[in-house]
């Protein structure tokens, strides 16, 4: 990832900062890290439960 990418991905940030307001993009961040936890969650379930139904 060069110079280039990172500058981009900044005036991004801060395009979404100026339109949304810092807290609703903190609100934002929250939900989404809340979603991975639970993706994450239920993948473990299901491999445990494919790991039990083998033995």
């Amino acid at each position: 990832m060069g110079f280039r990418n990172f500058g981009s991905l900044i005036l991004i940030f801060l395009i979404l900062m100026m339109v949304f307001g810092t807290q609703r993009l903190r609100d934002v961040g929250n939900d989404l890290a809340v979603a991975i936890r639970s993706f994450r969650k239920g993948l473990q379930e299901d491999q445990d439960e494919k790991e039990g139904n083998k033995q």
